[in-house]
């Protein structure tokens, strides 16, 4: 078995303005990491660009359309008060989405023990039919529905330790009974959703709100006492993890203060998770994440557990 790395060239086609965070480089930064000698033993795949009955799983058909429309043929177009398009984020967003299913597909049919996908634009924001923060399509839930429909897989546990509320992942599997969707994040700050009331339509939902200023040690501890034994009841058969590492104290669009370690922690603890129900199934994807420098260690210590776990 193996830790394979899913990524598509095309995510490095979406382009948005000077001195927007989700940019081009955050990606870069990632894969020039992974390109060094450390990570040699990677499992280094791709996928093709997801279809759109994919997408459908997640989104009504006139919103796809709508973003493919706003697609513009040169120049950059805004969406919405965070989210810009411009000529290739169409093939990145359904390259990006290709290889996160190729991720999935690759870890349930044995072929790797575990993934991660190295995508962008990222996607728990994205609603039912609305861009948000970024996110164009809802990649992990549409991987979720992906791994029960498609797979036959009866429970699917989404993880998710970004520092924003996945809201467009709480909105997309609020009426899922077969998946448990957790969100660990800042509280308050955009969106403005995730609190902890907030538990989806048959109780599969569970959000664990943060105060700025929160170091590591408070978030181990509620990892602990309020997600892990929910997780352990749930006993999923396969783990999706929202990885945002915007959580880190040098990050510049929030106020929690973990370090590369606790990033390090709660993928070994997922994993420990994974490997008593799911038979070490993880399957992760990029989210948040704006310091270049705190983005690509801890993308690496993510990373490096999963590859110890995969080996």
């Amino acid at each position: 078995m193996s830790t394979a790395v899913f990524t598509d060239p095309a995510c490095l086609t979406h382009e948005t303005p000077d001195g927007h965070p989700e940019r081009i480089a955050r990606l870069q930064a990632i894969l020039t990491t992974l390109a060094t000698p450390e990570f040699a033993a990677l499992d280094r795949r791709s996928a093709p660009p997801a279809p759109l009955t994919e997408v459908l799983r997640c989104h009504p058909d006139s919103y796809v359309q709508a973003i493919r429309a706003a697609v513009p043929d040169q120049g950059i177009r805004q969406l919405d008060p965070d989210t810009w398009v411009s000529p290739g984020s169409w093939n990145a967003a359904m390259g990006g989405l290709g290889a996160l299913l190729g991720a999935l597909d690759a870890v349930i049919a044995g072929q790797a023990r575990n993934a991660f996908a190295a995508i962008r634009p990222p996607g728990h924001h994205a609603e039912t039919a609305k861009t948000m923060g970024f996110c164009l399509f809802g990649n992990i839930a549409i991987a979720a529905k992906r791994a029960l429909d498609h797979h036959g897989l009866a429970r699917v546990a989404v993880l998710d330790f970004d520092v924003h509320h996945g809201n467009g992942t709480q909105d997309l599997l609020w009426d899922e009974g077969r998946a448990l969707f957790v969100s660990s994040h800042q509280f308050p700050l955009w969106p403005g959703t995730g609190e902890a009331h907030e538990t989806g339509a048959q109780g599969t939902v569970l959000n664990l709100p943060l105060p700025p200023g929160t170091k590591g040690p408070a978030f181990r501890q509620a990892w602990e006492q309020v997600v892990f034994p929910r997780v352990e009841a749930f006993a999923p058969e396969l783990i999706l993890i929202s990885a945002g590492f915007d959580a880190h104290a040098d990050d510049p669009l929030a106020q929690l203060e973990l370090q590369v370690d606790d990033f390090d922690w709660i993928t070994r603890r997922i994993c420990d998770l994974a490997d008593r129900h799911a038979a070490g199934r993880v399957v992760s994807v990029l989210e948040g994440g704006y310091n270049l420098d705190a983005l690509a260690a801890s993308t690496a210590a993510h990373v490096r557990v999963l590859m110890e776990r995969g080996a």
